[in-house]
């Protein structure tokens, strides 16, 4: 998240004297003539400020008045009212005005972001709640929206409480983009940024754009991203943007699980092993270098460590001081104060004692003791395997090729070697010497292992393998899809349904997902979910909807495999119902 350059610079670099200009329309006396120019010189003033603070219902409130005493076609006049539309996203609008102010299309420019953000979603599907309208592409993003306005109106419900702010003015606009290029098009960030730091989504121009999970390899928490975009609204708004970036993202990363429960839920196995090897390096990244993004850090490592060390100083604040220190705060930089002084009153004690105590605090945090394989965004266009059509039995010894312990990653092969020869209890014991060797830290090995022990029908050890793999790689979703079939073939109906939903919130485009919380719906007598979920399987496999009922009840009963080799499609159209098999993610299937 970025703050806005100040508007009226420049109109100063490109050599434009705005209150020069607009004095060769006031043609009044000489004394109303000086009144009213030091009135439109003090709104204009106003607008910029609004802007900058992210109040964008003060600066169309002092720009209506500001329409009522200059002419209409004055340059700075159009310049601002195109920027509100902008933030209004009133693309149309905005492009009209920005060319009437004569603002360059470059890259950079509000004419060009506004231009660019207008072809990119002029043809999106919208849908609306009490609180946010969320625009997407047509398409399969369909399935994410009743999830995605469910999780925005969470969290707001949640930061009124927390913070005590509702933004004002009308609905919040969410976007939805298809990839990286589009997001560096719609923001202020290159396409290398994104790319070099794995950034999915931003907060900016008054509204929240997050790439669509269908981009990445590997899917990723797109729902805490959604929540964690709208607490950046949030903090700039109710601060009038006066928080500094590593405030900021402390905030949204320590609150962005409010939607779910508590907070303070975010912060991985993987990324403590990183932030604990980084205290023993003293590599640690100093706040002001965390300025004016995170995202534009040198690498992604250091992107990921920064996060962890603003998440744990907000969560130092939250421990000791509760909500009420965190409003203190960010109400102390609305009023004027620098950020160490601000956190100071919120804290009562010095900057240096506040910096020793945070650090002493990251110290005392139960540290994984080796360095776990980092989970990154992985864009599918940066992705070594592209192949997305792997089923739970077909083999794929690539799986392994992030096991670094050559013993481990040997037992792994020879195993997925048995499995191709359909020698299931051979391929277990040695997916077993492997997952001895290193525990629950490889995905691949957890999930094969576990796939192999599905097949056996020995499901207690299965759930033991994948309820361990969790605790290291909390929301995987091809670990919790797993989990969700031994429950749900144990009639287990709610943990189901907690484990298929943990999965939807990192790939929202698996079938299975939605076909078995059909099934899952429909045995808890939850008959406006079944609905929802029917309509997503329908958009997600293409099968008519009376099909998909009949693979929704078919699937994962008795008499059924825990692990599939059919194609949910292909299987419907010939009038069979096999239990629907999905494209590989974490650890294959």
């Amino acid at each position: 998240m970025n703050r806005v350059a100040s508007s009226l610079s420049l109109w100063e670099r490109a050599g434009v004297r705005v209150f020069a200009l607009l004095s060769l329309f006031l043609v009044t006396s000489a004394q109303a003539q000086d009144a009213l120019k030091a009135e439109a010189k003090e709104r204009l003033g106003k607008v910029e400020a609004a802007l900058d603070a992210w109040d964008v219902p003060g600066a169309r409130r002092e720009l209506q008045a500001l329409e009522g005493i200059v002419p209409e076609d004055v340059e700075p006049l159009k310049y601002f009212q195109g920027r509100v539309a902008f933030e209004e996203g009133r693309y149309d609008e905005a492009i009209e005005l920005l060319q009437a102010a004569n603002i360059e299309d470059k890259p950079g420019s509000y004419l060009r972001l506004a231009k660019d953000t207008r072809a990119i979603v002029k043809d999106y599907a919208r849908a609306e709640s009490e609180h946010f309208i969320f625009f997407y592409p047509k398409g399969k993003d369909e399935v994410l929206v009743p999830y995605a306005l469910e999780t925005l109106e969470s969290i707001h419900r949640a930061l009124a409480e927390d913070l005590g702010h509702r933004p004002p003015g009308g609905k919040i606009r969410v976007e939805v983009v298809n990839n990286a290029r589009e997001l560096s098009k719609v923001s202020t960030l290159t396409y290398q940024q994104i790319q070099t730091t794995g950034t999915i989504a931003i907060c900016k121009f008054n509204k929240l754009m997050v790439t669509s999970p269908k981009a990445v390899a590997r899917g990723y928490d797109w729902q805490d991203t959604l929540s964690h975009e709208y607490i950046h609204l949030v903090v700039s708004q109710m601060s009038r943007n006066t928080v500094p970036i590593w405030l900021h993202e402390g905030l949204a990363k320590f609150l962005e699980s409010r939607w779910r429960g508590e907070p303070g839920l975010a912060m991985t196995p993987s990324t403590q092993a990183l932030l604990g090897r980084r205290v023993k390096e003293d590599k640690l990244i100093p706040f002001e270098k965390m300025h004016p993004s995170i995202a534009m850090l040198p690498t992604a490592e250091d992107a990921a460590t920064a996060f962890a060390e603003v998440y744990y100083a907000i969560d130092y604040v939250h421990e000791t001081q509760g909500n009420k220190g965190l409003r203190e705060i960010i109400l102390g930089l609305r009023d004027g104060k620098p950020d160490r002084k601000a956190v100071e009153s919120a804290t009562s004690m010095s900057f240096a004692q506040f910096e020793k105590n945070w650090l002493a605090h990251i110290k005392k945090q139960p540290f994984p003791q080796e360095l776990l394989p980092r989970e990154e965004v992985v864009l599918k266009e940066n992705a070594k395997d592209q192949d997305e059509k792997k089923k739970g039995r077909e083999i794929s010894f690539g799986d392994f090729a992030e096991v670094t312990e050559l013993p481990a990653r040997k037992f792994a092969h020879l195993g997925e070697l048995m499995r191709e020869r359909n020698r299931i209890k051979a391929a277990a014991e040695e997916y077993s010497k492997a997952h001895r060797l290193v525990g629950d830290k490889y995905e691949s090995v957890s999930n094969k292992y576990a796939l192999a022990l599905l097949e056996l029908r020995r499901l207690d050890e299965a759930e033991k393998v994948l309820r361990g793999s969790l605790r290291v790689h909390p929301g995987s979703p091809s670990t919790n899809v797993h989990l969700g079939r031994i429950l749900l073939f144990r009639k287990d109906y709610p943990k189901a349904r907690q484990a298929y939903l943990e999965a939807l919130a990192a790939d929202p485009f698996d079938p299975e997902i939605h076909i078995a919380l059909m099934r899952i719906h429909g045995a808890l007598g939850e008959t406006a979910l079944v609905t929802r979920t029917k309509a997503a399987s329908v958009v997600l496999t293409g099968l008519k909807p009376e099909d998909v009922e009949q693979v929704s009840r078919e699937f994962m009963r008795e008499d059924k495999e825990l692990v599939e080799t059919g194609d949910v499609g292909a299987s419907a159209s010939k009038n069979t119902a096999p239990a629907p098999e999905t494209p590989a993610k974490d650890g294959g299937r």
